[in-house]
C-alpha cells in the first residue's frame, strides 16, 4: 500500500480551498476598485474652481497657442457622470450641457459667464468607448 499518498478528496479539498482564496482576492479586489471609483465620484461632484483659475486658464492657453493650437482639453471626466451617460454628447446635441453634473458643470458655467463672452468656445466630444459604450468625456476650449 502506498501510505502517505495523498488521497483525491484532499486534493478536491486543497483544489476547492485555493479556489475559495483567489474568489476571496478577487472579490477584495473589486470591492477596492469600486470604493476607488466612489471617493473620485465624490471628490469630483464636490469640487469647486480653483481660486487662480483665470491665471491657470491663460497660463494653458498661452502655451497651446505658443505651439500653434487652437484648442486644449480642459476637462477629462467619465461619461457616466453625465445625467444621460453621455449619450447628448455623443450624438451631439445642443443640449448636452444639461446632461453635466458635479465639476464639469460649473466649469461649464464658469465658462459661459467668463470666458464665453471674452469669445472663446467650447467643445464636448466622447473619448473612448470600452465594451462599445461611451467612456471619456473630453472638454476642450478653443480660440
Amino acid at each position: 500500500m502506498a501510505e502517505g499518498l495523498i488521497t483525491p478528496d484532499e486534493l478536491r479539498r486543497i483544489a476547492d480551498e485555493k479556489e475559495m482564496e483567489r474568489a476571496r482576492e478577487a472579490l477584495e479586489k473589486k470591492r477596492k476598485v469600486q470604493d476607488e471609483q466612489h471617493h473620485l465620484r465624490d471628490a469630483f461632484m464636490s469640487q469647486e474652481l480653483h481660486p487662480e483659475v483665470f491665471e491657470r486658464v491663460s497660463r494653458v492657453v498661452k502655451s497651446a497657442a505658443e505651439r500653434g493650437e487652437h484648442e486644449v482639453m480642459a476637462l477629462r471626466f467619465p461619461s457616466a457622470y453625465c445625467t444621460d451617460g453621455g449619450r447628448a454628447i455623443n450624438n451631439y446635441e445642443a443640449n448636452w450641457p444639461e446632461t453635466l453634473t458635479g465639476f464639469a458643470k460649473r466649469a461649464h458655467e464658469f465658462w459661459q459667464k467668463e470666458l464665453q463672452p471674452r469669445g472663446y468656445k467650447v467643445r464636448a466630444q466622447i473619448l473612448d468607448f470600452p465594451g462599445g459604450v461611451p467612456g471619456d468625456v473630453g472638454i476642450f476650449l478653443k480660440w
